[in-house]
């Protein structure tokens, strides 16, 4: 175990699961230090099967690891982990396993793959997701960046006093590496809804005026709880249609969907510059 990893608190709830499923993953695969872990939200998953970011080590099923929560089954969410070695004997953690809110686990659960990778001594954390947008300036397929968030589930992935910074929560270091590498990225606030519906157009209002301009049912949980544990986060939205009020026609999993793989090949390629910017950079 990492002595990063040996830093976290044991006593924090998730922490005994999560440093379970890391062992878990030493055992099998015999990688005791990940360099880079990215969450495939909806759309993105196609990386975890075409991505030239080296030699795939290991796919693991989630739900069969120790400590892992009840996996669901939820479309557009491949339910593995892939761990992938880079020519320069760095190693990626692919997790297209995410634990919703909304599946009734509960927080801490949401937060399980994020403190998983840092017990294996992750210090730097790509989170990805699909969305709706309130900017009709901001076309579905659109990628943005995220700027910062508003938690507005009205919960927490961290227990009892443990007060933590959020102030830099979305590197602004690694937001300026991919900036460097993709110039044409622009930025927003998202705002994660607890769903499973989707929102209505009086809470996309709403979401606006307190500065939101992305929408959605995840991201945020594991965001503060990678802070919690020092990691370096880069968040990234997929704008898959437009939220409601704003968009014309009514919401649907569906449309979410279609939008995701029209996007796929743009987005595999988004995410390989990125992570090699990033892995680059960490090794310099």
């Amino acid at each position: 175990m990492s002595s990063f990893a040996a830093a976290l608190d044991v006593d924090h709830p998730g922490f005994a699961a999560a440093r379970a499923s890391a062992d878990d993953i030493l055992d099998r695969t015999g990688v005791s230090q990940l360099d880079l872990a990215i969450v495939l939200g909806s759309g993105w998953a196609q990386l975890a099967d075409e991505h030239n970011l080296g030699e795939t080590v290991a796919v693991l099923p989630a739900g069969e690891l120790d400590g892992a929560p009840p996996a669901g089954v939820i479309a557009g969410h491949k339910g593995t982990l892939t761990i992938i070695r880079t020519p320069n004997n760095q190693h990626i953690l692919l997790i297209g396993a995410r634990t919703h809110l909304y599946e009734g686990h509960g927080p801490v659960a949401c937060a399980h793959w994020v403190r998983t990778a840092a017990a294996l001594g992750c210090k730097r954390l790509i989170l990805t997701n699909g969305c709706g947008g309130l900017d009709p300036k901001i076309a579905p397929g659109t990628p943005v960046l995220i700027s910062d968030h508003l938690n507005l589930t009205g919960t927490s992935p961290l227990v009892g006093a443990t007060f933590v910074d959020l102030s830099d929560v979305y590197s602004a270091r690694l937001r300026a590496v991919a900036h460097e590498h993709i110039p044409d990225l622009t930025e927003g606030v998202y705002a994660q809804f607890p769903g499973p519906h989707y929102e209505t157009p009086a809470e996309v209002r709403m979401a606006g005026i307190m500065g939101a301009s992305l929408v959605g049912m995840s991201t945020s949980l594991e965001a503060i709880a990678a802070a919690h544990m020092g990691m370096e986060t880069l968040g990234i939205s997929l704008v898959t249609n437009l939220a409601a009020g704003v968009s014309a026609t009514p919401l649907s999993h569906e449309e979410v969907m279609a939008a995701g793989a029209e996007a796929a090949p743009r987005l595999v390629k988004l995410l390989q510059t990125l992570s090699t910017a990033i892995l680059a950079e960490a090794q310099a």
